[in-house]
């Protein structure tokens, strides 16, 4: 594939945190650039994310991702890259602040959404400031999913 064909396509989702939408009520959306070694990026492009545990630390003023697993890359020698560890994010310094301040208020997390290459190649990270959701709150999503099909199901005539 040549690059021009590539960049054409626009932004490609590499991985998914579908557990995230699950167990937190997503308030806000950020989008950040990830600093990556060679190895990590070549990985990323095949896919071998997993954003499972993944959350976001503010910290002396920079914002990192912590725990988001980037699998080794397999033609990678003994300078491939540590699986889990912390990664910094590229934000600016408001979008920075703003997160901070909503880290420290209680019952708020930063958690990452998915990861993309955008049309340009580069690898980033869409961040939600996320409150997380109790049991009920959980019940009810499931529940409105549910007959959100239903009524889809109903007026296209499945039944």
């Amino acid at each position: 594939m040549s690059k021009s064909s590539e960049s054409n396509r626009g932004p490609r989702t590499v991985a998914t945190n579908r557990k995230a939408r699950h167990e937190y009520f997503i308030e806000e959306t950020y989008e950040a650039g990830i600093v990556l070694t060679g190895t990590e990026i070549k990985s990323v492009r095949a896919g071998r994310v997993s954003l499972q545990d993944g959350f976001v630390l503010v910290r002396n003023g920079e914002a990192w991702l912590l725990n988001v697993h980037i699998a080794h890359y397999e033609q990678g020698n003994r300078f491939n890259h540590e699986e889990r560890r912390e990664r910094k994010l590229l934000l600016n310094r408001r979008e920075i602040n703003a997160l901070h301040e909503a880290a420290t208020r209680r019952g708020f997390t930063i958690v990452p959404l998915r990861v993309y290459i955008n049309d340009r190649g580069r690898a980033k990270v869409e961040i939600g400031v996320a409150r997380g959701k109790q049991l009920h709150d959980k019940r009810d999503t499931i529940a409105k999913r549910d007959t959100d099909r239903d009524l889809r199901r109903a007026i296209k005539g499945e039944w």
